[in-house]
């Protein structure tokens, strides 16, 4: 058997492209003393990876040219050198991007996929969702009553922060999303009281005319001109917690900041970055408190999902187009 796996040939200037990328077919792994070989199941792509796929100084080590990519995935275990995981048990891991995986199960987190679908784990019950958890409640400060604008609200961590915002007793939560359709699901499905597509004109006037009191928090996906809408609307000691921005990681030139940045000496406000990472502490209590809203339903979820290893590459791009709607998932 051989195991096709994606590798990154030339770092991307601006847009990725697909000479930048190659899918190869490599040696079947072979798992070693303490480790698991893992047939993946599903595939997560996620849009920080754009930021590894550059050598520039950064939070995580850049993907190493001509060698197979990274990202989470989960799969079945079909040989095991490893006390604790048995053949036939389900793992969560990190070397996605190829079709198994030889793990060591030190790294692999056991998953049940009686209890979920085994996509979940990548997404409202993964990382995705445990950075929404941490960014709003930690990051932002989250307190009942606040008045809540997300955006990216349709994908996958954005949609769980209005969610979450709206379960813990926001005053009014609003979100940015940019089709009409999603618009609508912000809305009709998800609860939002307010969402606006941003493609329909200036966001700072949808923002006013959507928050008219202002907002207490801001969970920034998207940047540019959506953090500087926010920073406008911002309410005295009002937080913001940068978790992404989108909107410049292709960008061949420095992005401008925002504008109005001097407002934030009136407001007495805050801006601070977000790494799901340094928050898994709260995964316990993200698990025990989330978890049930998902089995219920009281917490609502979406997946785009695409079919097979050989479409690994134009998922991760549909991500950086906003093509999904919740968590972008490849199902081999």
């Amino acid at each position: 058997m051989s195991n096709r796996e994606w590798h990154l040939l030339s770092r991307p200037v601006g847009w990725p492209k697909d000479e930048d990328f190659a899918l190869v077919e490599a040696e079947m792994p072979t798992p070693g003393e303490g480790q698991v070989l893992v047939r993946n199941k599903y595939l997560s792509v996620d849009p920080y990876m754009r930021g590894r796929m550059s050598d520039a100084k950064s939070y995580v080590a850049p993907f190493e040219l001509g060698k197979v990519m990274q990202g989470g995935a989960v799969g079945e275990v079909i040989e095991s050198n490893a006390e604790g995981i048995a053949v036939g048990d389900h793992v969560l891991h990190f070397f996605g991007w190829r079709e198994f995986a030889a793990v060591d199960a030190k790294t692999a987190v056991k998953v049940d996929p009686k209890a979920a679908p085994l996509s979940t784990y990548l997404g409202v019950l993964g990382m995705t969702g445990l950075t929404a958890y941490a960014g709003l409640l930690r990051t932002a400060s989250f307190k009942e009553g606040d008045s809540v604008f997300v955006s990216g609200a349709a994908g996958a961590v954005g949609s769980q922060v209005g969610q979450i915002a709206k379960l813990k007793g926001a005053s009014r939560v609003i979100g940015s999303a940019g089709s009409d359709e999603k618009v609508k699901l912000l809305v009709e499905e998800y609860g939002f009281d307010a969402a606006f597509n941003y493609k329909n004109g200036s966001v700072s006037e949808q923002l006013r005319e959507a928050a008219p009191d202002g907002v207490d928090v801001y969970f920034d996906n998207v940047g540019g001109d959506h953090l500087e809408a926010a920073v406008g609307q911002l309410n005295l000691h009002g937080r913001i917690a940068v978790c992404g921005m989108i909107s410049v990681y292709n960008n061949t030139e420095p992005a401008p900041g925002p504008r109005n940045l001097a407002r934030l000496i009136a407001t007495r406000g805050r801006i601070e970055g977000l790494l799901v990472g340094d928050h898994y502490d709260l995964q316990p209590q993200f698990v025990q408190e989330v978890g049930p809203w998902v089995a219920s339903g009281q917490l609502k979820y979406r997946e785009t999902v695409v079919e097979g290893i050989e479409n690994n590459l134009e998922a991760f791009l549909g991500v950086l187009r906003g093509d999904n709607t919740g968590k972008m998932i490849v199902k081999l």
